[in-house]
């Protein structure tokens, strides 16, 4: 029992030089996959973001629900149609995403971040005009693409000590327009907005892989590029790496994409030299190199 003492507080004294890194720096997790709809993961993932909060970190939280919206849709009876394996989503189909995003999804990680101590405000992209979208491709209807960000209320937020829980459905150029975002879109919008110092993007996978199979701990934006080109990242990798770059090369220090099951996964990356998953970036900020 000593001896785990002994290893807790060595680990808290190595994590000093990130801590100090980091007090003050605003990162943006974009949180979904399998770990929003086990009650053990969620809860896990609101002490990690609490502790962020408490050490000194501005985190902003952006989250997905697409199964439980799926679950929704079923259950009203509203099929959906695809075009180019995307899902058109019209007009009935977005009030049903506002519902279940706005509503069911951001209260539930509000309330989870509160049941660990924290403080936490759910909004959406259409308060305060945070997120103001247009059209992505008019083929899939209500499907937006950020163009305006305004993010005053965030930093409002984080001046209160209150963590900001934001859900990807955002108002139009328009009256009256509400537009589905996708997650990630979302997440590496506000990221490069706020100028954040990280961008984590927690998936159901590893990280980036190399044509061996094995993940690649860091890239810079032209090998990221590369691997697009010969085919080594692909299918739904792809969108992701698009992300971290658009945000990387929107003034966000460095984006992660990291495996959200593996426990703990933001405070290994940010705290630890270790880190966790694929760091894309253009320079290298950090206190030591990434041992990986």
């Amino acid at each position: 029992m000593n001896r785990d003492w002994i290893a807790t507080a060595r680990t808290l004294s190595e994590a000093l030089p990130y801590l100090q890194r980091y007090a003050g720096a605003v990162v943006v997790v974009k949180f979904g996959g399998n770990a929003m709809g086990d009650e053990a993961a969620m809860a896990e993932f609101a002490r990690d973001i609490v502790l962020m909060r408490q050490v000194g970190v501005n985190p902003v939280v952006v989250h997905g629900g697409g199964p439980m919206i799926n679950d929704l849709l079923s259950r009203l009876g509203i099929r959906s149609e695809f075009v180019r394996g995307k899902r058109v989503t019209d007009k009935a189909t977005v009030e049903v995403v506002e519902m279940v995003l706005t509503g069911l999804v951001n209260k539930r990680i509000v309330q989870a971040i509160m049941d660990e101590g924290g403080r936490a405000v759910g909004l959406s992209g259409k308060d305060d005009d945070l997120m103001v979208c247009e059209a992505d491709d008019p083929e899939l209807g209500f499907v937006g693409k950020p163009v305006e960000m305004n993010v005053q209320v965030l930093r409002d937020l984080f001046a209160a000590g209150i963590i900001p829980v934001v859900a990807p459905v955002a108002t139009g150029m328009n009256a009256n327009e509400t537009f589905n975002v996708n997650g990630d879109t979302a997440a590496g919008a506000l990221a490069a907005a706020l100028k954040a110092d990280r961008l984590l993007l927690l998936t159901d996978v590893s990280g980036v892989k190399n044509s061996a199979g094995e993940v690649v701990t860091q890239l810079t934006p032209e090998e990221v590029r590369a691997m697009i080109a010969d085919g080594t990242i692909s299918g739904g990798m792809i969108p992701k790496v698009e992300t971290a770059l658009a945000a990387v090369e929107g003034g966000v220090r460095a984006a992660v994409i990291l495996d959200g099951r593996q426990p703990n996964a933001c405070l290994l990356e940010l705290f630890t030299d270790h880190g966790a998953g694929s760091i894309i970036r253009s320079t290298e900020p950090r206190v030591k190199p990434r041992t990986r």
